[in-house]
């Protein structure tokens, strides 16, 4: 796994002790500078590029290209990779056969989880090869573009159905992320241990970003329920008058939000960039794969430019087929809205990222999982979800953060179990499986 592979700064700067010179040179001759250095695998580094990713190699290389991107970060990844086929399969239906639309949809549904697990192995490569910052932020982007893609998708393409997806989908991937993916990673890495051990600075920073991040995206909800209805001698509103009064709150709330996302960001990866240093390094030095990851052939810059193209490019296309086919999937197959953006959209988008999370944990790198985790549902409530709601107003679509009542109270308790869950810096499968099967309620709820 990448040292730097985690979401929204909680990475550690680069270290120096990757960096060794040849053997045969003796000490007053390493000190000279100007001497070429060599990391890990004994590969000369190129200049600029960090020890960690350096390949050995230059350009591209077919066989190596291919060989890496299909054993990607962990087995689980790698196995995400045999549902390549359905990519070429996806794209060609889309075309020979157009009234075939729930076949379109699920096989697009299918590729683009090989898709977006690609362009997050290429990200994280990409990442390793960069200064820390400019690393960092490439990998935070990268990591979210899935998401912002259906989204904009979504928005692009709609003629008044797609808003409720959306705002599901959006409260649907923080669900994702606390319950289903936390939960797995709770529940695997305790199948063979007693239970796991965590640091506080994680969990109490990412549970404490949430509940900010959440009580923001409840404020137009909370307004719009207050005022509902609601006529006396001081307030008269008309349902007209109330929801454009909401969705200019739900503009001002996001414009805010992303402010607090970039505040959020110069904190872990300028002002307080060392304080998570200590944790992760101590995680990676106890992670059980930690020999494998060291050894393992790495992408260059140009096989990862390439890997980012065509991942993106199938990311793309695969979200603009998948969306075109869900007003007939919701209107022909009785598929709630809320089952569309609560559960199937949100799945689609972060399983990938979900996998390498759960393989950190199976490897007792509980930190790292957790950085992981709690990064990503921080970014969709600071960065994804107001992108969403000012890319709406620019375009002139009433995409607002009002959404429905049963939806923000599932998710505002969620980030309030959670944190009890987190609290003591200790997890088991118990508290796993508890996590995982409140996601079946809601999901069984929502059907």
């Amino acid at each position: 796994m990448s040292r730097r592979n985690i979401m929204n700064g909680f990475g550690s700067e680069p270290r120096d002790d990757y960096v060794t010179q040849p053997p045969h040179h003796s000490t007053s001759t390493k000190r000279r500078s100007g001497l070429p250095q060599y990391n890990h695998n004994g590969h000369k580094i190129t200049k600029h590029i960090h020890p960690d990713g350096e390949s050995g190699r230059r350009g591209i290389h077919p066989w190596h290209f291919l060989r890496i991107c299909f054993r990607s970060s962990c087995t689980a990844s790698m196995l995400v990779n045999v549902l390549w086929p359905f990519v070429p399969a996806a794209i060609a239906i889309h075309f020979a056969r157009p009234n075939l639309q729930v076949w379109i949809f699920i096989l697009n549904y299918i590729a683009m989880v090989p898709s977006a697990n690609l362009l997050g192995f290429a990200g994280q490569e990409l990442s390793r090869k960069l200064p820390s910052v400019f690393g960092v932020v490439l990998e935070t982007t990268l990591g979210s573009v899935v998401e912002i893609v259906l989204f904009m998708v979504l928005l692009k393409t709609d003629h008044g159905q797609n808003i409720p997806i959306i705002k599901g989908a959006i409260l649907g991937s923080i669900l994702a992320n606390l319950l289903l993916c936390l939960g797995m990673c709770f529940f695997v890495g305790g199948l063979t241990r007693h239970e796991q051990e965590f640091d506080e600075a994680i969990s109490e920073v990412g549970h404490g970003l949430l509940l900010v991040a959440g009580l923001g995206l409840v404020i137009p909800s909370a307004f719009a329920t207050a005022l509902s209805g609601v006529t006396t001698d001081t307030v008269q509103l008309s349902a007209a008058e109330l929801a454009h009064d909401v969705l200019k709150i739900s503009r001002l709330t996001a414009v805010i939000l992303l402010v607090a996302f970039l505040i959020y960001l110069w904190f872990q990866m300028r002002s307080h960039h060392g304080i998570y240093d200590a944790i992760i390094k101590a995680d990676e030095e106890k992670d059980e794969d930690r020999h494998k990851d060291l050894t393992k052939s790495k992408l260059t810059f140009t096989e990862c430019i390439i890997a980012i193209i065509i991942a993106l490019t199938c990311v793309i296309l695969h979200a603009i087929f998948l969306v075109e086919q869900i007003p007939f999937i919701v209107e022909e197959h009785h598929v709630s809205d809320a089952f569309m953006g609560l559960i199937l959209v949100p799945l689609v988008e972060k399983l990938a990222e979900h996998l390498t999370a759960i393989d950190e944990a199976w490897d007792n790198t509980m930190n790292i999982a957790l950085a992981h985790i709690l990064g990503s549902t921080v970014q969709t409530a600071l960065l994804n979800a107001p992108l969403a709601v000012i890319v709406g107003w620019c375009i002139h679509k009433d995409l607002g953060l009002n959404f429905e009542i049963f939806q923000i109270v599932v998710v505002i308790l969620s980030i309030i179990v959670v944190g009890n869950f987190l609290r003591d810096g200790k997890s088991n499968y118990l508290e796993g499986a508890l996590c995982v099967l409140v996601y079946l309620i809601i999901t069984v709820t929502t059907w």
